[in-house]
């Protein structure tokens, strides 16, 4: 089965829950009301989201408190968070958005097109991320199972060695496409943008790993891989 990234929805408004659904589940990943922002911490301690859309005005905890609980939070504080809000009470008010860790902020009425791209965006960025950590753990086995001569030249079983680098260069590639779609998309966020390069970054440093374990270049992908 493919794997879903999980949305979190925060809006104390059914309604506006509902319409939330509607424009997200093209999606097609998993979406999880909280209807408060103590709700939505709750949700946090046990599962991994890609992304929040958090209503700024709630009653109780409102939107800005509950973000910055979730930045305090070390599980948590790298999620990217949207806010979403009814009101506009100018550039202070936005700015306050950013301060409290908003990777964007957006006035309702929102254009769900609009909406529905900037959470895909994030999306794949999550799903990047597990693809990454999937080949280190993988990594991680391998070397733990790998052998050292009794020359002193540490040398890895071959085993898993060409699937995992031919893996992680499809991820590579993909990661590129999503940093160049990014830097060209109009409205993009710096967040968004930063975030890719960083995945990028941590993808180069785990090719430079699976260089040295091959440095004779025998895996599938050698000569067709990205540029590090």
């Amino acid at each position: 089965m493919v794997q879903k990234a999980k949305i979190l929805l925060v809006d104390d408004r059914p309604e506006n829950l509902l319409a939330l659904e509607a424009i997200l589940s093209a999606l097609d990943q998993t979406l999880v009301r909280a209807s408060s922002g103590e709700e939505a911490l709750k949700a946090l301690l046990t599962d991994d989201f890609a992304v929040i859309l958090l209503d700024v005005q709630m009653p109780g905890m409102d939107g800005f408190e509950t973000a910055a609980h979730i930045k305090r939070r070390e599980r948590t504080r790298d999620i990217p968070i949207i806010f979403l809000t009814a009101i506009n009470h100018g550039p202070h008010h936005t700015f306050r958005g950013y301060a409290a860790g908003a990777v964007d902020y957006i006035s309702k009425p929102f254009d769900p097109w609009v909406l529905r791209a900037k959470v895909s965006v994030f999306v794949d960025l999550y799903m990047k991320n597990l693809q990454l950590r999937e080949q280190a753990a993988l990594l991680r086995r391998e070397l733990d199972g790998g052998t050292v001569p009794e020359n002193g030249h540490g040398q890895v079983n071959g085993g898993l060695l060409p699937e995992l680098s031919a893996r992680l260069a499809a991820v590579e590639e993909q990661a590129e496409a999503l940093t160049k779609e990014l830097e060209k998309a109009p409205g993009s966020s710096t967040t968004a943008v930063a975030t890719a390069a960083h995945l990028e970054r941590k993808l180069r440093s785990l090719r430079r790993a699976f260089d040295a374990l091959d440095p004779g270049g025998q895996g599938p992908d050698q000569g067709n891989r990205p540029a590090s």
